[in-house]
């Protein structure tokens, strides 16, 4: 477990907080460290043992904290929950919140497990490059930026595609199975991000997040970065909150999270709502909804207004001509 704890991203992460060091010797400390540990270990160690780090990290541990919360504390839960007491967790049937919290962390586990078995089939049965790259090169800051860019974006298709047409298909027995795992789920609470049959979770959960990163083949330390801003997004979209860091992108997603379930899979298919919105599923305030109330709060000029307004009408006119 060397490798595990020492992950030079959490280095990174920890040594400006507790040296007064420069941000160049930090940089160096961070690329040693992150070469010392590509050299050390065999990479597959290094990828799975990161992932499976990252995971828990954002996560597990955040959403059992919130878990733990809202059993302890159920009264003050309740008032920060979008949907009241419903979403609580020991009021959900059958007591079974720790039976969906074991099966959420068993998919996390999953999600690693077969992220590996596509590396070992890569190097060693292939015998070609790994999935993702692992190198002691550290990635350029405009190259994080580009990578995770559009592999969120690609993500997005992705989800939204895989989710609708594998999950919410009325012919599929894999449709059935998330009807009855996940929409089984009268509210959204922590750790149900990963609750569902195993092979449903494969398609919403796994193969969004992993093919972008394979198809792009981002460095390490990109994916890393990529996983633990999904994990995040995923933390509070999730956890039944109406309260959240970020009312404009983390609140939209909750709430059309909260839709989604709540509609029985009628819409809001992808993560951010932005394939919803282009292709007139969305249930409840859309992603230009979203930027209309932040644009408002914040008091941006009129002209931008406009042009949000006029993006909107043309959007609920698409909408409208594919309803007819």
């Amino acid at each position: 477990m060397d490798a595990l704890f020492s992950l030079p991203a959490l280095s990174f992460l920890i040594i400006p907080t507790l040296s007064s060091y420069s941000t160049s010797l930090n940089l160096l400390f961070f690329y040693l460290t992150w070469s010392t540990l590509v050299l050390s270990h065999p990479p597959l160690k290094v990828e799975i043992l990161g992932t499976l780090a990252v995971r828990i990290l954002f996560y597990v541990l955040p959403s059992t904290f919130f878990l733990l919360f809202d059993n302890a504390l159920p009264s003050a839960a309740v008032g920060l929950k979008a949907q009241g007491d419903v979403a609580l967790p020991t009021n959900q049937q059958g007591g079974r919140w720790w039976k969906i919290a074991l099966v959420s962390v068993g998919n996390v586990l999953l999600g690693v497990a077969l992220q590996a078995g596509v590396e070992a089939v890569f190097t060693e049965v292939l015998h070609i490059r790994s999935a993702l790259k692992v190198t002691t090169t550290l990635p350029m800051p405009w190259g994080i930026a580009k990578d995770l860019l559009r592999g969120l974006l690609l993500r997005e298709v992705l989800q939204y595609y895989l989710h609708r047409y594998t999950l919410h298909s009325p012919n599929r027995r894999l449709s059935k199975l998330h009807q009855s795992w996940y929409h089984s789920l009268p509210a959204p609470y922590s750790l149900t991000a990963h609750y569902d049959h195993p092979i449903a979770v494969v398609f919403t959960r796994f193969l969004p997040a992993y093919l972008p990163a394979v198809i792009f083949r981002f460095h390490l330390l990109t994916y890393h970065l990529y996983i633990a801003l999904i994990s995040i997004e995923e933390t509070f979209a999730y956890s039944g909150y109406s309260v959240l860091p970020s009312s404009f992108i983390l609140g939209g997603i909750a709430r059309r999270t909260d839709a989604h379930l709540l509609s029985k899979g009628k819409g809001n298919f992808s993560a951010y709502g932005l394939m919803d919105w282009i292709c007139g599923t969305t249930v409840g305030d859309d992603l230009l909804d979203d930027v209309e109330t932040e644009v408002e709060e914040h008091g941006v000029p009129e002209n931008a207004r406009n042009v949000l307004k006029d993006a909107k009408a043309r959007g609920r006119g698409s909408r409208k001509s594919k309803e007819g």
